[in-house]
């Protein structure tokens, strides 16, 4: 077996043109406390809200007026792109300097980074990268998809319906009716977004319109799920690739009445219960269920998978995150730290499982 290099280079971006673009930036900044500098020298590159690609020396600063929330400003640093030839990878600002590279941290939530277009990209490349690939990156985006291959896969999901932007413009009394037939009230919410971005509960009739305009703002589907009253708010961390496990669950105790964007982010009244308050059965249920929906999507290296609970045995699946939050009040590290795994020890074994799968793929005449 190889020795493990004494350091490897780490390349972390984040930012990204995504509505989820500032939760990056607090997610960075939390893995970048973690990364062991006699381990890894860490490169960090920051995408703006326009797409460019800046080498930062520091992470962008928080806002006075919005706390923790940050943006990687236009002309933050030089410019810089992926450069690739035989067996070597680095980027290449500006004035054609290269630094080389060994892995790549993509650090990006929501389109242009976690939906399969920059794994792409990477694949394209030949560079090892955390997380899933292409397919698995694409589908785990996408909740209505993602919710297909649940139920194929034989996994509970909620009652729900796909709105697409042109049956709202051209037959909008049919979506209604749709929705009227999953029972008031239901959740809204662009289906491929996070971080509860977009996301409205809808109680009467009257509320939809608003709601599923706001969610097709964020792109051309909407879902629309029946909300499961009275229900708990579970959720599981998958780590792995053909053999991942999982974490001891968590629960969401939201202090707005639900875990919207502002109860995630700026609002201290939510609680994270870690780990949550489950009969064994039930954690066992949840753990079995969370990895095979890992394996439902194909997916790799890590994913939060998210549950609705109502005693004594209802178990939803609601959806998976193939690159969850890394916040400090992120539960994907909480879970883990939880089972016993530190954070440090976790973004180690995320660059381990990124290393391995890249040389399997390697071996296997997969990467050039």
């Amino acid at each position: 077996m190889n020795e493990r290099p004494a350091r490897r280079r780490v390349l972390v971006i984040f930012g990204g043109r995504s509505a989820e673009h500032e939760v990056s930036v607090i997610s960075a900044r939390s893995v970048l406390d973690t990364l062991d500098p006699e381990r890894f020298e860490v490169i960090t590159v920051g995408i703006d809200k326009e797409g460019r690609w800046h080498r930062v020396a520091a992470l962008p600063a928080p806002d006075a007026a919005t706390g923790p929330l940050a943006t990687v400003q236009t002309g933050s640093g030089p410019a810089v792109a992926l450069a690739r030839d035989p067996g070597e990878h680095a980027i290449v600002a500006e004035d054609g300097s290269r630094t080389d590279i060994d892995v790549v941290f993509p650090i990006l939530h929501g389109p242009y980074g976690e939906d399969g277009t920059i794994q792409g990209m990477l694949e394209l490349a030949g560079l090892p990268y955390v997380g899933a690939g292409v397919l698995a990156s694409a589908v785990g985006m996408d909740k209505a998809v993602q919710k297909v291959l649940f139920a194929a896969a034989g996994l509970p999901v909620a009652p729900w319906e796909e709105v697409r932007d042109r049956d709202w413009e051209e037959d909008r009394e049919g979506v209604e009716a749709r929705v009227q037939a999953l029972g008031l009230p239901v959740f809204v919410k662009p289906a491929a977004l996070g971080s509860s971005v977009g996301i409205s509960k809808v109680k009467e009739l009257d509320q939809l319109p608003p709601a599923v305009e706001d969610a097709l703002s964020y792109g051309a589907k909407a879902v629309v799920e029946a909300s499961i009253e009275h229900s708990r708010e579970i959720e599981c961390a998958v780590l792995g690739n053909d053999d991942p496990v999982a974490s001891l669950p968590g629960e969401i105790l939201p202090g707005a009445e639900f875990y919207d964007y502002r109860a995630k982010y700026l609002d201290d009244t939510t609680r994270l219960e870690v780990p949550a308050d489950l009969p064994d059965a039930v954690v066992a249920r949840v753990q079995s269920m969370a990895v095979r929906a890992f394996r439902a999507i194909d997916a790799a290296g890590m994913a939060r998978v998210d549950f609705f609970y109502r005693a004594p045995d209802e178990l939803l699946l609601n959806e998976i995150n193939t690159i969850p939050g890394f916040t400090p009040v992120s539960m994907y590290p909480m879970m883990w730290e939880a089972s016993g795994l530190s954070y440090p020890d976790l973004t180690e074994r995320l660059i381990d499982l990124a290393i391995e799968r890249h040389e399997r793929d390697r071996k296997r005449g997969r990467v050039l």
